[in-house]
């Protein structure tokens, strides 16, 4: 479970808000999708969840452990794959896997076995001995997403996360979320790829101009409009109406 709990963020001194006070409760067992235009605030509320960027206010829990003051105990529930996965290019991708695992104190026969099936799985395991810098950017997110789930997270983050993955690989990251969402952990994704969401997702939320303008089920959301609308044309109505 997420719980936001008023938070904003503000940059340096400017008075205005990148992210306007939140409260939202992102229940287990389901993927969210984070959908708004550039520049809306999804990056910013997802580093302000995984703690790297602080909250200029408020605070967020990660299974009940706040993020400010219990940070360590509230990162170990989580994981979060950034939109670039430009990481330890000088580790191969063993190493990597190795040093993400033993950060998340996964037991040493344990970790082997998930570097194994998590890199058949991703069709990544006849690439671990080579060095990620030499991946292409494909290869590199999905060494980055098996890191992710490698201690079996409570809670998945991802910013973008279909970004340059080729169909295949594509859908194997999809069918990972939805097999995290139903042993009943949290996943929540950003993503500008409005169909995927529209077929992947249980609920979204949708965030313009700092502020969250919608949760819910894709069910609900569609009740409000014409039948038979598609989600993207639902998502620029939305974002039209708050300009």
């Amino acid at each position: 479970m997420i719980k936001l709990n008023n938070i904003s963020k503000k940059y340096g001194g400017s008075s205005k808000f990148a992210v306007a006070p939140v409260n939202l409760t992102i229940d287990d067992g389901k993927i969210i999708g984070f959908i708004g235009p550039n520049g809306a605030g999804k990056s910013t509320t997802l580093n302000m969840i995984s703690g790297i960027l602080s909250p200029s206010e408020g605070d967020i829990l990660i299974n009940n452990h706040s993020i400010i003051h219990d940070a360590l105990e509230a990162k170990m529930e989580m994981s979060y794959v950034q939109d670039n996965p430009d990481v330890f290019l000088k580790l191969t991708g063993y190493e990597y896997l190795n040093f993400i695992g033993n950060a998340y104190k996964v037991e040493p026969s344990l970790l082997k076995e998930r570097i194994a099936t998590l890199s058949k799985e991703y069709l990544m395991d006849d690439k671990l001995n080579q060095l990620i810098d030499s991946y292409s950017h494909g290869m590199r997110q999905k060494i980055v997403v098996i890191g992710a789930l490698i201690h079996d997270p409570k809670v998945l983050l991802l910013d973008e996360p279909l970004t340059g993955l080729d169909p295949q690989a594509s859908r194997i990251l999809k069918d990972s979320m939805r097999d995290h969402a139903n042993k009943g952990n949290t996943v929540l994704f950003s993503t500008h790829v409005l169909e995927v969401a529209e077929k992947l997702c249980d609920e979204i939320i949708i965030i313009n101009q700092g502020q969250i303008v919608y949760q819910g089920s894709l069910e609900d959301l569609k009740a409000k409009y014409q039948e038979g609308i598609s989600l993207e044309d639902i998502f620029l109505t939305i974002i039209s109406a708050n300009v």
